[in-house]
C-alpha cells in the first residue's frame, strides 16, 4: 500500500532509489520509466512530491494526491509522499532543508533523482536546489540526535527537457507504455476537459510529445525510447572493452 507520510504514522519502508520533484506528474514525465525499470530490476523505489500542485488551473490538490498515489502503484512504487509546501512560491529555506533531511534520514535512499538545475518553472530549479542540499544536511550526524544520520551515495539530474548533452541515457523501450499510463493516471490534467482547453494539449498531443523526445534520446544508445540524465562527477569506467554504445 502507497503511504503518505504526513496521513499516517506507520514508518515508511527504507527504499532504494527515491526521486524528488516539486509537483504530482513532474517524475511520471521526466524519470517514471527509469523508476518503473528499476522496481522491475527488484530495487525499492519512491517518490517525494514537494507540493500537491494547488495553483495549477486543473483540479486540486485533494484530486490530485489521489491521482499521484494512483500513478505510484502503476510504477510499482513502494512509498509516495507529498511534503504540502506552497506551490508556484517554493522556497530554497533552511525549514524546507531540514524537512527534507528529516524524509532522507527515514527513508535512506541509495539513490537520488532530482529536475535538473535549470528549468523555466521556478518550482523545478528550486526543488532540485532544496533536494541537493537536504540530501547533504541528511549526513550531519548532529542534525537530529533521534535519528540516524543518512546521505545517498548518488544524486543524479534528470535532462529530459533540458538543453543540455546527457551524461547517460537509460532505455526505458520496455517501460515506455506503463510509464504513459501512470502519466495519465492525472486525468485532471490530462483528460480532455473545459477548463483551461486553450492552455493544455489534448491526450494524444500529450503522447506525441513525450514520444518524440523519448525517441530522441533513444536513438542517442541505440534503442527506441530512452530517458536522459546528468552527473556532476566524472564517471569512472573498471573496462573500457565493455563500454555500451556503438561508434559505428
Amino acid at each position: 500500500m502507497i503511504r503518505n507520510p504526513y496521513t499516517d504514522m506507520e514508518d515508511p519502508p527504507r527504499i532504494d532509489a527515491l526521486a524528488i520533484a516539486a509537483h504530482p506528474d513532474d517524475v511520471e514525465q521526466t524519470c517514471g520509466g527509469t523508476m518503473i525499470k528499476l522496481a522491475e530490476m527488484g530495487y525499492r523505489t519512491g517518490v517525494l512530491d514537494l507540493t500537491a500542485g494547488d495553483m495549477g488551473t486543473r483540479g486540486t490538490p485533494e484530486l490530485r494526491l489521489e491521482e499521484s498515489d494512483k500513478a505510484a502503484g502503476v510504477m510499482r512504487c513502494k512509498f509516495r509522499g507529498n511534503m504540502r509546501m506552497p506551490d508556484a512560491r517554493l522556497e530554497n529555506s533552511l525549514a524546507g532543508r531540514v524537512s527534507i533531511a528529516a524524509e532522507i534520514r527515514r527513508l535512506q535512499p541509495r539513490l537520488v533523482i532530482l529536475p535538473y538545475w535549470e528549468a523555466r518553472h521556478p518550482d523545478h530549479y528550486t526543488a532540485c536546489a532544496l533536494g541537493y542540499e537536504g540530501s547533504f544536511l541528511a549526513g550531519l550526524a548532529k542534525l537530529d540526535k533521534y535519528t540516524p544520520a543518512h546521505r545517498p551515495r548518488k544524486v543524479i539530474y534528470a535532462s529530459q527537457y533540458a538543453s543540455v548533452e546527457p551524461t547517460f541515457v537509460v532505455d526505458i523501450t520496455s517501460q515506455f507504455e506503463r510509464r504513459m499510463e501512470a502519466l495519465f493516471c492525472y486525468e485532471s490534467q490530462y483528460g480532455n476537459q473545459k477548463k483551461g482547453v486553450g492552455l493544455f494539449p489534448s491526450p494524444g498531443e500529450v503522447r506525441e510529445r513525450l514520444e518524440t523526445v523519448a525517441r530522441f534520446y533513444g536513438q542517442k544508445i541505440g534503442v527506441k525510447y530512452g530517458e536522459a540524465y546528468v552527473v556532476k562527477e566524472t564517471m569512472a569506467v573498471d573496462d573500457v572493452m565493455s563500454l555500451g554504445v556503438r561508434s559505428f
